[in-house]
């Protein structure tokens, strides 16, 4: 979770280039990101620097010829010689980094320096310089607060998913996956590619065996994202390149729109956050999604579209407002009923209505399943999520006390799960249940809460009690009047 110290940094730089006469909020993140990219330039340099004393045979990111160019050495430089290094050849560096057909080039194609003045570069090159950047899930917090400021900005109101969240998910997903070159793992509404990148580094991480494995192309071909913003697809792409996929398949694309027999049963494992509370007109969504239920709700759609990209036997992990759980229309009825009955239903974990301050306070959840197309299971694990290891207001520090380990935990052994009871935090709902409770998915349908015995003394003892307050009220106000009578 972000500090409110880097809070104030990003607020302070934010309110720069405004003053400096850049007032789209967007073009103040586009701008922010690419020197945030050309920063992390050069530090992923100096890692490799480290690396190549032991393996000579690693690529280098800035050659003898383009050493004046990394940040540590620009930085340096006054600000008319900066400005012109950014104007001449920064950029043209940036969008050679990558091969000419890749992602990452097709998107900082169209990149442009917008800085407008030297001054203000030198303001902002130094202002950022004092970021440190170095955690992997500070550049993810750094952004998710940027794009807040967007939001605020009442442009491209998205928010986004807090990144231990998200490490959850990925852990959860992958630890008993069987990756191989083939598998696919995607996400339809990607934003900065936050579960993407928490993919990456979990494999990295824990199934490093993997690594010797697959060539980097095919380690490359498991990831896929795309967005319907082109400065989100571009913003992803740069992430990628910083986590080493130089030929990331992000697409800028209307996914909802554009969805086509190709993407049909492609994926092994989705993981999402789609957008919330939007509406569309049936004209602007693929047939292929409405024929799982006809709906203009944006939730609703993207649990459609996942349905239809999921292989059969492929997993998916999505964030869903908690009106996907028991909303009484149709098309959600629909929904739910293709997933409890037509599917695997694995999990349902409710999160607390604080886990996205202090950008929303809608209440969520994350809903597991896999695609079996006539498979169902018997019974469905519920969790209720009351602690994600920070406050539910809107300051967000971090606390005790967080349930993300004990889901974790109780989660890869399911098996410890059949005993607990509907007062405990986590429990199983057999599917029958659900199936004549209409459906409904919300975890205050089936969870039982004890509550406190509290005995009350009879009204005699009540009457008599008052009574001898009385009396005593009465003794005193008699012994009042004799003192004002003396």
């Amino acid at each position: 979770m972000i500090t409110n110290e880097l809070k104030s940094q990003v607020d302070k730089i934010w309110e720069t280039f405004w003053t400096g006469g850049i007032s789209n909020p967007l073009t103040v993140v586009e701008q922010f990101t690419f020197l945030i990219f050309i920063k992390s330039l050069d530090t992923a340099q100096t890692k490799i620097d480290k690396k190549k004393r032991l393996d000579s045979s690693v690529k280098d990111i800035f050659t003898k010829e383009n050493q004046h160019l990394r940040w540590q050495n620009v930085s340096l430089k006054t600000a008319e010689d900066m400005f012109a290094t950014f104007q001449t050849e920064m950029f043209k560096f940036i969008k050679e980094l990558a091969d000419e057909d890749s992602t990452f080039s097709k998107y900082m194609k169209d990149a442009t320096f917008l800085i407008p003045t030297a001054k203000l570069l030198q303001k902002v090159v130094d202002m950022i310089d004092k970021l440190h950047l170095d955690d992997k899930d500070i550049k993810g917090d750094l952004y998710e607060y940027l794009l807040s400021k967007l939001a605020t900005a009442g442009t491209n109101g998205q928010f986004r998913t807090p990144r231990h969240i998200i490490k959850m998910m990925a852990e959860m997903m992958l630890s008993n996956a069987n990756i191989t070159k083939d598998f696919k793992i995607y996400d339809p509404a990607c934003g900065t590619a936050g579960f993407l990148i928490n993919s990456i580094e979990y494999i990295k991480d824990h199934k490093s065996e993997l690594l010797d494995t697959l060539s980097s192309k095919e380690f490359e071909g498991l990831f896929y994202g795309n967005d319907f913003d082109i400065s989100m697809a571009r913003i992803a792409s740069m992430n990628m390149m910083l986590h080493s996929i130089e030929s990331a398949h992000i697409s800028n694309t209307d996914a909802l729109a554009k969805f086509d027999l190709d993407e049909e049963n492609k994926y092994d494992l989705i993981l999402a956050n789609p957008p919330f509370k939007g509406s569309l007109d049936y004209d602007e969504v693929a047939k292929a999604i409405l024929d799982v239920a006809k709906t203009k709700k944006t939730e609703l759609l993207f649990v459609s579209l996942i349905l239809k990209a999921l292989k059969v036997g492929g997993r998916t992990a999505i964030i869903v407002p908690d009106g996907v759980l028991f909303g009484s229309t149709t098309a959600h009825k629909e929904i739910r009923k293709e997933i409890v009955t037509n599917q695997q239903l694995d999990a349902i974990i409710s999160m607390p209505s604080g886990v996205f301050k202090p950008y929303a306070g809608v209440s969520t959840a994350i809903i597991i399943f896999t695609k079996t197309n006539g498979h169902k299971n018997d019974k469905v694990w519920f969790y209720d999520m009351q602690n994600d290891g920070f406050t539910l207001n809107d300051n967000r520090t971090a606390c005790e006390g967080s349930d993300i380990p004990d889901i974790l935990e109780r989660f890869k052994n399911l098996e410890n799960e059949t005993k607990r009871t509907r007062t405990d935090k986590s429990f199983f709902v057999p599917i029958a249940e659900i199936e004549k409770a209409d459906f409904d998915l919300s975890i205050n349908r089936y969870k039982e809460t004890v509550y406190e015995t509290i005995s009350y003394d009879t009204p005699s003892k009540i009457l008599e009690d008052l009574e001898f307050i009385n009396s005593k009220i009465s003794v005193g106000l008699e012994e009042l009047k004799e003192l004002i009578n003396e």
